[in-house]
């Protein structure tokens, strides 16, 4: 990222601080809503999360030794709900590869931001919105998520 945008993010963030823009009690819960979101209304992952919350498995440790078939009617309402939930598995299982899978808020730890936004790029279903809104959101780390929206905004 160009210092100038850092120093505007850092500026923005001594100014404003926390703003609270993604709902949620966890790291892991951002980033399970990171994936879920793709493609669908937040109201839909609401809904799935509120499923996962009630059957104990927000959790990355449940969460990965969870069979598909109980994980795939949980997240139904979501669309794609197949796809979802190998992202989901894939997710988790990256989590456990780094050693982080109980705390991921400790993921990337010893990182750059450049290395581990490399690094969630390498997962399964991650892409560069779903990437960037986990290092910004559950991880705290300073970066931009530029959506649809946003690209459309520039091209003005």
């Amino acid at each position: 990222m160009p210092e100038d945008w850092r120093e505007l993010l850092a500026r923005l963030q001594q100014a404003f601080g926390p703003q609270h823009w993604w709902p949620a009690d966890s790291p892991f819960e951002v980033m399970v809503g990171a994936i879920l979101t793709q493609n669908t209304s937040w109201t839909q992952v609401e809904k799935a999360i509120a499923g996962l919350r009630k059957a104990q498995l927000l959790d990355g440790k449940a969460l990965l030794h969870t069979p598909p078939e109980v994980l795939e009617p949980l997240l139904r309402c979501t669309g794609y709900y197949r796809l979802k939930t190998r992202r989901l598995l894939a997710l988790c299982a990256f989590l456990q590869r780094e050693g982080c899978l109980g705390r991921p808020e400790h993921l990337g730890a010893r990182d750059d931001l450049t290395t581990l936004r490399r690094k969630l790029l390498g997962v399964y279903g991650v892409g560069e919105e779903t990437a960037d809104s986990i290092l910004l959101y559950a991880l705290q780390r300073p970066i931009s998520v530029v959506d649809a929206y946003t690209k459309r905004l520039a091209q003005r």
